[in-house]
């Protein structure tokens, strides 16, 4: 594992790759349940010069789609990732992945996709623990009647994601 931070409108983004060249996380300053940083493998500087291992080459190319991102040229980030998650967890996360850019789901939305609709509950908490804030969109998931709810990075950084995108969002906030 290796990691480099870039700065962001969302502040820091610790952008954390693996050994075979796949991003293994993407996570904002005081996130809730983000690892010890000593879990992210030494820093690195990006970006990665012509020589750069798997691991530099899709740091990089994470924070070139980021700045594109938040400059509002791109709408997905399709480098290669590979969280680590159960089952479940993993299944969530793709379903957040097919969220269009722009829309939003409820977190009841989610569990119907998934055919667990009474899993609403662990859906929230599968959200929660996302590695990949950003590249899977857990930010277009929304409570009833598109109350904005609960984020790891907090209900800030989701507000602004959901602006940037221009994607509908409620007023209400809860924690989650």
């Amino acid at each position: 594992m290796i990691h480099t931070v870039v700065d962001s409108p969302l502040g820091p983004l610790t952008l954390v790759a693996d050994d075979e060249g796949r991003l293994a996380g993407l996570y904002m300053q005081d996130q809730r349940y983000r690892p010890a940083d000593e879990r992210f493998g030494p820093a690195v500087t990006v970006p990665a010069g012509p020589d750069a291992d798997p691991a530099e080459a899709v740091l990089t190319e994470a924070a070139d789609q980021l700045q594109e991102y938040f400059a509002g040229t791109r709408r997905s980030l399709d480098v290669p990732h590979a969280p680590l998650g159960t089952p479940f967890q993993r299944a969530v996360w793709d379903a957040l992945a097919r969220i269009p850019y722009g829309e939003t789901r409820t977190y009841t939305d989610v569990a119907r996709e998934l055919g667990r609709p009474t899993a609403v509950r662990a859906v929230g908490a599968a959200i929660g623990r996302n590695p990949l804030c950003v590249v899977v969109p857990c930010h277009r998931v929304v409570g009833a009647g598109g109350a904005l709810t609960g984020y790891a990075g907090g209900l800030v950084r989701k507000q602004r994601l959901l602006e940037l995108e221009n994607a509908p969002a409620g007023r209400a906030a809860s924690g989650c």
